[in-house]
């Protein structure tokens, strides 16, 4: 698992936190936990989107269990390319160029000179928003 520094124990995941799930970085969009039975463990049902494709996984966990959280790093960049629907990123710290898949809500409000914010999580980017001009 690339990218993954840190695990948090499922009795700590609150909805919005980001875990990794079949080494696919994952947001939680819903968590229930059962009470511990009495032969066992309190469980946790936990529903996650991945971020890259979007694919809903649920898992059944113990809360006293740990999962692996991703690394993400927020960054900025200019767009300085537009090829369909993937555009050229100069990151504004490091000036490297990333390559970004567009989302089709923000394909009309992309255009060269740009600033956006994207997301390198667990080693890939992931495009975020458009940044507004002032």
């Amino acid at each position: 698992m690339s990218g993954v520094e840190t695990w948090i124990e499922v009795s700590k995941l609150k909805e919005g936190s980001y875990i990794m799930v079949d080494n696919e970085p994952c947001r939680v969009v819903s968590i229930s936990k059962s009470k511990p039975g009495k032969h066992g463990a309190a469980k946790a049902r936990i529903v996650a989107i991945g971020l890259f494709d979007g694919q809903k996984r649920t898992i059944i966990k113990s809360t006293a269990d740990r999962l692996p959280v991703p690394t993400i790093l927020k960054r900025e960049g200019e767009i300085i390319n537009i090829s369909g629907n993937e555009i050229e990123v100069m990151d504004s710290e490091t000036y490297e160029t990333v390559t970004l898949r567009v989302p089709d809500q923000w394909k009309d409000k992309i255009s060269i000179g740009r600033r956006i914010e994207f997301w390198i999580v667990a080693g890939r980017p992931l495009f975020v928003a458009v940044k507004r001009e002032r």
